[in-house]
């Protein structure tokens, strides 16, 4: 789940993970896994029923998102999975990249601080669960997060202190279903209200306030205190 979520779609995709906080000890053991699952990405044509992952979009975006991986390296992030240079037989001239692991990332590095967009995925370390939540919290942008964690009471502490729209406990991908609103918090949303869900339909819809009363009431006369049901 964890890595179709983050090169899936070459991870081209807005909910897409982009960068895993790894918590403690748990760092080495995700780095050992990860590696060679994202070297042996099926990186092909996309139109192959077994790809796992296609080209990008275009030859500009290849070469930008080529540029973020330089600036992760001269920032002196690890560059544990190096995707640069993948090609396809058959497919010399197109857009690829290979899956792209970074470990050792720090907050301020352009590879952390800006969406890339594509198949690189960042580690960053953090000692404890406390840390996490408040590198997490601090961040500008608030649109999806997913924990992943066998302790229910970490599961419930996180899901209420997490400042973020959409929330994925053990769900790799935290989009809602329909009935609820899609979108972040903080600089992941524009405007006042989420896309469809119940603040979709108050976007769209024009509130009506009628008062009635109807004549067995009039007789009565003036009537000084507040309405009520009876």
């Amino acid at each position: 789940m964890f890595i179709g979520a983050a090169y899936g779609s070459a991870g081209e995709r807005c909910m897409a993970i982009s960068v895993a906080v790894a918590v403690g000890h748990i760092a080495d053991e995700l780095i050992e896994r990860l590696t060679p699952r994202v070297k042996s990405l099926k990186i092909l044509n996309g139109m192959e029923a077994e790809a796992e992952m296609g080209p990008l979009v275009t030859g500009a975006h290849r070469d930008k998102v080529m540029g973020y991986i330089e600036a992760g390296v001269a920032a002196c992030a690890k560059l544990v999975v190096d995707g640069r240079g993948h090609q396809v037989a058959g497919h010399e001239k197109g857009f690829f990249l290979g899956g792209t692991l970074f470990d050792d990332v720090s907050t301020d590095m352009k590879i952390y601080r800006e969406e890339i967009f594509d198949p690189v995925l960042c580690v960053v370390r953090v000692p404890d669960f406390a840390s996490a939540m408040e590198l997490i919290n601090a961040n500008e942008f608030a649109n999806g997060v997913s924990l992943f964690t066998s302790d229910g009471g970490v599961a419930r502490a996180f899901s209420r202190q997490i400042q973020i729209g959409m929330v994925g406990i053990n769900v790799p991908i935290p989009v809602p279903m329909a009935w609820h609103s899609f979108g972040g918090w903080k600089r992941s949303l524009f405007g006042d209200y989420h896309a469809y869900g119940e603040e979709g339909v108050r976007f769209y819809t024009r509130y009506k306030s009628i008062m009635q009363r109807w004549p067995d009431s009039i007789a009565k006369g003036a009537e000084f205190t507040m309405p009520v049901a009876k």
